[in-house]
Protein backbone atom coordinates (compact mmCIF):
# COMPACT_ATOMS: atom_id res chain seq x y z
CA UNK A 1 0.00 0.00 0.00
CA UNK A 2 1.09 3.30 -0.79
CA UNK A 3 1.67 5.73 2.20
CA UNK A 4 1.55 9.59 0.54
CA UNK A 5 2.73 12.32 2.40
CA UNK A 6 0.28 14.91 3.79
CA UNK A 7 0.79 18.26 3.04
CA UNK A 8 -1.24 21.13 5.86
CA UNK A 9 -1.47 24.34 4.49
CA UNK A 10 -0.97 27.05 7.21
CA UNK A 11 -3.17 29.95 5.83
CA UNK A 12 -4.24 33.59 7.41
CA UNK A 13 -4.04 36.75 6.41
CA UNK A 14 -1.11 39.52 7.34
CA UNK A 15 -0.17 39.46 10.84
CA UNK A 16 -2.37 36.67 11.67
CA UNK A 17 0.42 35.09 13.35
CA UNK A 18 0.87 32.44 11.23
CA UNK A 19 4.59 32.06 11.53
CA UNK A 20 3.91 32.54 15.76
CA UNK A 21 1.84 29.49 15.34
CA UNK A 22 4.54 27.05 13.20
CA UNK A 23 6.89 28.41 15.74
CA UNK A 24 4.66 26.82 18.35
CA UNK A 25 3.76 23.47 16.55
CA UNK A 26 7.09 22.69 15.31
CA UNK A 27 9.23 23.14 18.86
CA UNK A 28 7.05 19.89 19.95
CA UNK A 29 8.58 16.25 19.18
CA UNK A 30 5.49 15.22 17.18
CA UNK A 31 6.83 17.15 13.95
CA UNK A 32 10.24 16.71 13.97
CA UNK A 33 9.88 15.25 10.67
CA UNK A 34 8.07 17.66 9.05
CA UNK A 35 9.69 19.52 6.37
CA UNK A 36 8.64 23.00 6.02
CA UNK A 37 8.01 25.36 2.57
CA UNK A 38 7.74 29.04 3.29
CA UNK A 39 5.98 31.76 1.02
CA UNK A 40 6.59 35.60 1.64
CA UNK A 41 5.07 38.24 -0.39
CA UNK A 42 7.91 40.47 -1.18
CA UNK A 43 12.07 40.70 -2.55
CA UNK A 44 13.09 39.47 0.97
CA UNK A 45 12.39 36.35 3.07
CA UNK A 46 12.46 36.65 6.88
CA UNK A 47 10.00 34.38 8.17
CA UNK A 48 12.29 31.35 7.96
CA UNK A 49 14.47 32.67 10.00
CA UNK A 50 12.07 33.57 12.90
CA UNK A 51 11.92 29.78 13.25
CA UNK A 52 15.15 29.72 14.25
CA UNK A 53 15.19 26.16 12.78
CA UNK A 54 17.63 25.88 9.55
CA UNK A 55 17.86 22.59 7.80
CA UNK A 56 17.73 20.87 4.75
CA UNK A 57 13.68 20.58 4.78
CA UNK A 58 12.93 24.20 5.05
CA UNK A 59 12.85 25.67 1.77
CA UNK A 60 12.05 29.21 1.44
CA UNK A 61 9.98 30.43 -1.81
CA UNK A 62 11.67 33.61 -2.67
CA UNK A 63 9.11 34.50 -5.82
CA UNK A 64 6.53 35.77 -4.16
CA UNK A 65 2.81 34.90 -3.74
CA UNK A 66 2.38 31.59 -3.74
CA UNK A 67 -0.89 31.74 -5.58
CA UNK A 68 0.50 33.55 -8.72
CA UNK A 69 3.66 33.40 -10.19
CA UNK A 70 5.47 31.21 -7.83
CA UNK A 71 2.84 28.21 -8.13
CA UNK A 72 5.15 26.37 -10.54
CA UNK A 73 7.60 27.18 -8.30
CA UNK A 74 5.80 25.44 -5.36
CA UNK A 75 5.07 22.45 -7.49
CA UNK A 76 8.61 21.91 -7.58
CA UNK A 77 9.83 22.60 -4.52
CA UNK A 78 7.63 19.30 -3.49
CA UNK A 79 9.03 17.56 -6.25
CA UNK A 80 12.33 18.57 -5.15
CA UNK A 81 12.22 17.10 -1.46
CA UNK A 82 10.69 14.00 -2.67
CA UNK A 83 13.32 13.37 -4.91
CA UNK A 84 15.98 14.37 -2.25
CA UNK A 85 14.41 12.40 0.28
CA UNK A 86 14.07 9.23 -1.94
CA UNK A 87 17.55 9.25 -2.29
CA UNK A 88 18.53 10.13 1.10
CA UNK A 89 19.75 13.62 0.74
CA UNK A 90 17.39 15.02 3.81
CA UNK A 91 16.24 13.77 6.76
CA UNK A 92 13.42 11.19 6.16
CA UNK A 93 9.89 13.41 6.58
CA UNK A 94 6.51 11.97 6.85
CA UNK A 95 4.47 15.37 6.67
CA UNK A 96 4.64 18.64 4.56
CA UNK A 97 3.93 21.96 5.65
CA UNK A 98 3.32 25.02 3.13
CA UNK A 99 2.87 28.33 5.30
CA UNK A 100 1.37 30.56 2.67
CA UNK A 101 1.90 34.89 2.63
CA UNK A 102 -0.94 36.51 4.18
CA UNK A 103 -2.20 37.93 0.84
CA UNK A 104 -2.26 34.29 -0.79
CA UNK A 105 -5.65 32.88 -2.08
CA UNK A 106 -5.57 29.10 -0.45
CA UNK A 107 -7.29 27.46 -3.64
CA UNK A 108 -4.33 27.74 -6.15
CA UNK A 109 -2.37 25.78 -3.71
CA UNK A 110 -4.56 23.40 -2.90
CA UNK A 111 -5.00 22.96 -6.64
CA UNK A 112 -1.75 22.83 -7.04
CA UNK A 113 -1.16 19.47 -4.62
CA UNK A 114 -4.56 18.07 -5.79
CA UNK A 115 -4.05 18.35 -9.54
CA UNK A 116 -0.55 17.82 -10.36
CA UNK A 117 -0.04 14.83 -11.88
CA UNK A 118 3.10 13.95 -10.18
CA UNK A 119 2.42 14.97 -7.25
CA UNK A 120 -0.65 13.17 -6.62
CA UNK A 121 1.13 10.05 -6.65
CA UNK A 122 2.99 10.86 -3.80
CA UNK A 123 1.69 13.37 -1.82
CA UNK A 124 -1.57 13.98 -0.59
CA UNK A 125 -4.09 17.70 0.79
CA UNK A 126 -3.59 17.54 5.05
CA UNK A 127 -5.78 19.92 6.99
CA UNK A 128 -5.69 23.58 6.31
CA UNK A 129 -5.46 25.59 9.31
CA UNK A 130 -6.40 29.24 9.12
CA UNK A 131 -5.29 31.90 11.64
CA UNK A 132 -7.17 34.83 12.48
CA UNK A 133 -6.27 38.07 14.00
CA UNK A 134 -8.90 39.05 16.79
CA UNK A 135 -8.04 42.60 16.69
CA UNK A 136 -8.34 43.41 12.64
CA UNK A 137 -9.59 39.95 11.70
CA UNK A 138 -13.44 41.44 10.96
CA UNK A 139 -11.97 44.40 9.08
CA UNK A 140 -9.84 42.08 6.87
CA UNK A 141 -12.91 39.82 6.27
CA UNK A 142 -14.68 42.88 5.17
CA UNK A 143 -12.24 44.20 3.01
CA UNK A 144 -9.87 41.95 1.52
CA UNK A 145 -11.67 39.02 -0.17
CA UNK A 146 -7.88 36.57 0.55
CA UNK A 147 -8.70 36.38 4.30
CA UNK A 148 -12.33 35.27 3.77
CA UNK A 149 -11.66 32.29 1.80
CA UNK A 150 -8.88 31.48 3.69
CA UNK A 151 -11.15 31.15 7.07
CA UNK A 152 -13.92 29.39 4.24
CA UNK A 153 -11.17 26.73 3.44
CA UNK A 154 -10.08 25.71 6.55
CA UNK A 155 -10.62 22.72 8.68
CA UNK A 156 -8.94 24.38 11.97
CA UNK A 157 -9.70 28.03 12.66
CA UNK A 158 -6.95 29.44 15.17
CA UNK A 159 -7.89 32.86 16.79
CA UNK A 160 -5.03 34.93 17.80
CA UNK A 161 -4.61 38.11 19.95
CA UNK A 162 -7.71 37.39 21.90
CA UNK A 163 -5.49 38.79 24.74
CA UNK A 164 -6.02 41.87 23.76
CA UNK A 165 -9.13 42.19 21.60
CA UNK A 166 -11.72 43.90 22.88
CA UNK A 167 -14.44 40.62 23.88
CA UNK A 168 -17.57 42.44 22.11
CA UNK A 169 -15.39 43.13 19.07
CA UNK A 170 -13.81 39.42 19.12
CA UNK A 171 -17.85 38.04 19.55
CA UNK A 172 -19.05 39.86 16.55
CA UNK A 173 -15.43 37.75 14.43
CA UNK A 174 -16.35 34.50 16.07
CA UNK A 175 -19.88 35.09 14.33
CA UNK A 176 -18.32 36.35 11.19
CA UNK A 177 -15.94 33.03 11.32
CA UNK A 178 -19.16 30.85 11.87
CA UNK A 179 -20.97 32.53 8.82
CA UNK A 180 -18.40 31.56 6.63
CA UNK A 181 -17.37 27.90 8.28
CA UNK A 182 -19.39 26.78 10.49
CA UNK A 183 -17.84 23.68 11.12
CA UNK A 184 -14.38 23.82 11.34
CA UNK A 185 -12.92 23.48 15.28
CA UNK A 186 -11.59 26.50 16.58
CA UNK A 187 -8.63 27.20 18.77
CA UNK A 188 -7.86 30.45 20.96
CA UNK A 189 -4.33 30.28 20.88
CA UNK A 190 -3.46 33.00 23.83
CA UNK A 191 -5.74 30.95 26.02
CA UNK A 192 -5.41 27.12 25.80
CA UNK A 193 -3.10 25.01 24.54
CA UNK A 194 -2.37 23.87 20.86
CA UNK A 195 -0.46 20.77 20.14
CA UNK A 196 0.39 19.48 16.84
CA UNK A 197 -2.00 16.02 16.78
CA UNK A 198 -5.06 18.46 17.89
CA UNK A 199 -4.73 20.40 14.61
CA UNK A 200 -2.88 17.80 12.38
CA UNK A 201 -4.33 14.61 12.75
CA UNK A 202 -7.66 13.27 10.78
CA UNK A 203 -6.09 15.29 8.04
CA UNK A 204 -7.92 14.13 5.23
CA UNK A 205 -9.07 17.42 2.83
CA UNK A 206 -12.18 17.02 2.42
CA UNK A 207 -15.18 19.66 1.07
CA UNK A 208 -18.04 17.84 3.25
CA UNK A 209 -19.82 20.33 5.47
CA UNK A 210 -18.37 23.14 3.93
CA UNK A 211 -20.21 26.28 3.54
CA UNK A 212 -21.51 26.99 -0.06
CA UNK A 213 -19.11 29.75 -0.20
CA UNK A 214 -16.66 27.62 0.03
CA UNK A 215 -17.89 25.16 -2.24
CA UNK A 216 -17.89 27.62 -4.97
CA UNK A 217 -14.81 29.31 -4.99
CA UNK A 218 -13.30 25.84 -5.23
CA UNK A 219 -15.00 25.05 -7.71
CA UNK A 220 -14.46 28.11 -9.75
CA UNK A 221 -10.62 27.80 -8.95
CA UNK A 222 -11.01 24.21 -10.44
CA UNK A 223 -12.77 25.63 -13.76
CA UNK A 224 -10.00 28.34 -14.03
CA UNK A 225 -6.88 26.08 -13.97
CA UNK A 226 -3.75 27.72 -15.33
CA UNK A 227 -6.20 30.43 -17.40
CA UNK A 228 -5.68 32.89 -14.24
CA UNK A 229 -3.87 36.28 -14.38
CA UNK A 230 -0.30 36.55 -13.00
CA UNK A 231 -1.22 38.81 -10.37
CA UNK A 232 -4.77 38.68 -9.11
CA UNK A 233 -4.22 41.43 -6.06
CA UNK A 234 -5.13 45.17 -5.62
CA UNK A 235 -2.01 46.70 -7.92
CA UNK A 236 -2.19 49.24 -4.47
CA UNK A 237 -1.05 46.56 -2.50
CA UNK A 238 3.23 46.46 -3.06
CA UNK A 239 5.98 44.54 -0.47
CA UNK A 240 9.66 46.32 -0.39
CA UNK A 241 12.06 46.03 1.89
CA UNK A 242 14.83 47.89 3.35
CA UNK A 243 17.87 46.79 4.06
CA UNK A 244 20.83 48.86 6.17
CA UNK A 245 24.05 48.78 7.69
CA UNK A 246 25.45 49.47 11.18
CA UNK A 247 23.81 49.50 14.57
CA UNK A 248 20.22 50.63 15.19
CA UNK A 249 19.29 53.42 18.23
CA UNK A 250 16.52 51.58 18.99
CA UNK A 251 14.33 54.43 20.93
CA UNK A 252 14.96 56.57 17.85
CA UNK A 253 13.58 53.27 15.32
CA UNK A 254 10.59 52.90 18.24
CA UNK A 255 9.65 56.67 17.60
CA UNK A 256 9.61 56.40 13.68
CA UNK A 257 7.47 53.07 13.86
CA UNK A 258 5.01 54.48 16.27
CA UNK A 259 4.34 57.72 14.07
CA UNK A 260 4.52 55.73 11.18
CA UNK A 261 1.92 53.38 12.26
CA UNK A 262 -0.21 55.95 14.27
CA UNK A 263 -0.07 58.22 10.84
CA UNK A 264 -0.93 55.13 8.16
CA UNK A 265 -1.64 51.77 10.57
CA UNK A 266 -4.69 51.00 7.83
CA UNK A 267 -2.29 51.68 5.19
CA UNK A 268 0.71 49.25 6.61
CA UNK A 269 -0.63 45.72 5.77
CA UNK A 270 2.51 44.26 8.02
CA UNK A 271 6.08 45.56 8.60
CA UNK A 272 8.68 42.67 10.09
CA UNK A 273 11.89 42.81 10.26
CA UNK A 274 15.34 41.40 11.82
CA UNK A 275 17.31 45.06 13.43
CA UNK A 276 20.77 45.03 14.69
CA UNK A 277 20.35 47.35 17.97
CA UNK A 278 22.60 49.23 19.39
CA UNK A 279 24.11 47.70 22.70
CA UNK A 280 22.25 44.29 21.91
CA UNK A 281 24.71 41.25 20.85
CA UNK A 282 21.67 39.32 19.12
CA UNK A 283 19.59 41.00 16.76
CA UNK A 284 15.65 42.43 17.79
CA UNK A 285 12.88 41.11 15.86
CA UNK A 286 9.64 43.33 15.33
CA UNK A 287 6.42 42.59 13.91
CA UNK A 288 3.66 45.88 13.37
CA UNK A 289 0.16 45.21 11.96
CA UNK A 290 -2.17 47.85 10.65
CA UNK A 291 -1.90 50.35 14.27
CA UNK A 292 -0.64 47.56 16.48
CA UNK A 293 2.33 46.58 16.91
CA UNK A 294 3.81 43.47 18.95
CA UNK A 295 6.47 43.06 21.80
CA UNK A 296 9.59 42.93 20.23
CA UNK A 297 11.28 39.74 20.21
CA UNK A 298 15.44 39.17 21.21
CA UNK A 299 16.22 36.17 19.10
CA UNK A 300 18.09 33.71 20.55
CA UNK A 301 21.16 33.90 17.30
CA UNK A 302 21.94 35.72 14.05
CA UNK A 303 19.91 33.26 11.02
CA UNK A 304 23.27 33.74 9.21
CA UNK A 305 26.53 35.62 9.13
CA UNK A 306 24.53 38.65 7.61
CA UNK A 307 24.28 41.33 10.73
CA UNK A 308 22.74 44.37 8.62
CA UNK A 309 19.35 44.85 9.39
CA UNK A 310 16.17 43.85 7.51
CA UNK A 311 12.66 45.16 7.31
CA UNK A 312 10.22 43.83 4.92
CA UNK A 313 6.78 45.81 4.43
CA UNK A 314 3.27 45.31 2.59
CA UNK A 315 1.52 48.42 2.22
CA UNK A 316 -2.03 49.70 0.64
CA UNK A 317 -1.20 52.60 -1.74
CA UNK A 318 1.63 53.92 0.27
CA UNK A 319 4.48 55.54 -1.35
CA UNK A 320 8.35 53.38 -0.38
CA UNK A 321 10.51 55.97 -0.98
CA UNK A 322 8.41 58.37 1.42
CA UNK A 323 8.65 55.57 3.74
CA UNK A 324 12.51 54.83 3.10
CA UNK A 325 12.81 58.42 2.95
CA UNK A 326 11.16 58.83 6.64
CA UNK A 327 13.04 56.37 8.59
CA UNK A 328 16.69 57.46 7.01
CA UNK A 329 15.84 61.10 8.53
CA UNK A 330 15.14 59.95 12.02
CA UNK A 331 18.07 57.20 12.10
CA UNK A 332 20.33 60.04 10.95
CA UNK A 333 21.69 58.37 7.47
CA UNK A 334 21.41 58.74 4.04
CA UNK A 335 18.21 57.41 2.24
Amino acid sequence: MVEFTPVNLITGFLGAGKTTLLKRLLAEPALGDTAVLINEFGEIGLDHHLLERIDETMVLLPSGCVCCTVRGELSAAIKALHSRRERGEVPAFRRLVVESTGLADPFPILSTVQNDAVLRHHFRLGNVIAAVDAVNGAGQLARHPESAKQVAVADRLVLTKTDIGEPEAVAGLLNDLRRLNPSAPLWRAAEEPIDADSLLSHDVFALAGRSDRALQWFAEELAAGRRRPVDRHDTRIRAFSLVFEGEVDWTMFGIWLTMLLNRHGEKVLRVKGILNVMGASMPVAVHGVQHLVHPPVHMAAWPDEDRRSRLVFIVDGLDPAAIERSLAAFLGRPA
